[in-house]
């Protein structure tokens, strides 16, 4: 894997006419296929992204080193003496490692958690010849990389960005490999509302693409079933007093509290509340699904509810990439590491039986297909979205991320 990093003295953006994106689009040249890693790599929310990079990265030394579980194939028309033809499907077509004949190559690229530094990124992953992005995190981070990636005919999948907005663009090239927030926040709300048999409840949010949108989405799911939102604020992600927010949500009555952001500030949020004497439901989504929220708030912090995928580590065909993650990187995996893992190799698997990098013939067997994966059987509509979305509870039980019993 070659890593690059981006300088601010650097940030110098390249415009490249047709041709770069006529030579995008056709892809294939040169010794290597190069594929795009992207995602945030550095300050708060850096644990999550890197793990999911990793992810991707062991799938694709699987494919390079032939260790891939997805076995690829192709069909081909063979005649036979007597003038009539048959169609042979030829197995593991990528026998000799890497994809259509060549290595795959990685660029991996901090954006940083910031919208204008994934531009930059992106921009960057495009003029070094990538063929397709795994990538980004950030909501908003992945929908303007988005633009470039879409105006050079580039295939991105990002494993980890729910805001509806990204594949609501029209963008042929555009995929997600989770769910969006339109179906997590209904699953948030209706915990909230039927479950937690609650009537009135706070909702703060750090003001980005994923927050906003998640808590957007639990406030109208919420509300849709006759509760009340008392507070609706949000926060910059660099601010990190919190009590006049506390003050407020202690004053307002509120039965349950939704935090719509990273873990980052989420988890000292969280232990603000109750050092305040804020003892309600805290609850949150995927954003805080890591382990170091679990060690901000202690490990056996009550009330608290994360909602997220289904629980991988019960299915065990995802075993075998637990044990060769650990074993490579020296720790567990993160939140969105499988989800990392399954879009890599639902590209390169796309690719392999297009035969070609072409962007339109990639994006067109992605779907017309579905793909077997740790997470399930894949499928994906029109606009680039998974056809399921999986989301559940969770809380934390004996140290760990557990997901509730009695979920749907």
């Amino acid at each position: 894997m070659r890593k690059l990093f981006l300088w601010p003295g650097l940030a110098l953006i390249v415009v490249v006419g047709v041709a770069l994106t006529a030579c995008q689009k056709s892809g294939g040249g040169g010794d290597t296929i190069k594929i795009g890693l992207a995602a945030v790599e550095s300050g708060s929310d850096a644990q999550i992204g890197s793990t999911m990079l990793q992810g991707s990265q062991i799938a694709v030394d699987e494919w390079n080193n032939n260790e891939t579980p997805l076995k690829t194939y192709h069909i081909v028309t063979e005649t036979k003496q007597d003038g009539s033809q048959v169609q042979v499907k030829l197995d593991e077509w990528n026998a000799k490692g890497g994809v259509l004949g060549k290595q795959i190559e990685t660029i991996s690229l901090d954006d940083e958690g910031k919208p204008d530094k994934a531009v930059n990124v992106a921009q960057t992953l495009v003029d070094d010849g990538v063929v397709g992005v795994l990538g980004h995190l950030n909501s908003g981070c992945t929908i303007p990389a988005s633009r470039v990636y879409n105006q050079a005919g580039i295939i991105q999948i990002t494993p980890g960005s729910t805001n509806p907005q990204y594949t609501e663009q029209g963008y042929p090239y555009a995929f997600r490999i989770c769910g969006r927030d339109d179906q997590q926040g209904a699953v948030a709300g209706a915990f909230l509302h039927d479950q937690l048999k609650l009537n009135k409840i706070a909702i703060l949010h750090n003001k980005t693409a994923y927050g906003e949108g998640l808590a957007t989405e639990v406030k109208k799911t919420f509300e849709s079933k006759g509760g009340t939102v008392v507070v609706f604020d949000g926060i910059g992600q660099d601010e990190n007093d919190y009590s006049a927010n506390v003050s407020k949500i202690k004053g307002s009555g509120a039965e349950a509290f939704f935090w719509g952001g990273m873990y980052g500030q989420g988890g000292p949020l969280c232990v603000k509340m109750r050092q305040a004497g804020v003892n309600i439901p805290f609850v949150s989504g995927d954003g805080c699904f890591d382990q170091s929220f679990i060690n901000t708030v202690g490990a056996s912090a009550p009330d608290v509810y994360l909602s997220f995928g289904r629980d991988y580590h019960k299915i065990p065909a995802a075993q075998p990439f637990l044990d060769k993650y650990k074993a490579k990187y020296g720790h567990d995996e993160g939140a969105y590491s499988v989800y990392g893992y399954d879009a890599a190799n639902v590209l390169l698997t796309a690719i392999a039986q297009a035969q070609t990098t072409d962007a339109d013939k990639v994006a067109a067997v992605m779907k017309s297909r579905a793909f077997d994966t740790i997470l399930g059987q894949v499928e994906f509509d029109a606009k680039g979205d998974t056809k399921t979305s999986g989301f559940v509870i969770w809380t934390i039980k004996d140290g760990k991320l557990q997901a509730l019993p009695d979920n749907p």
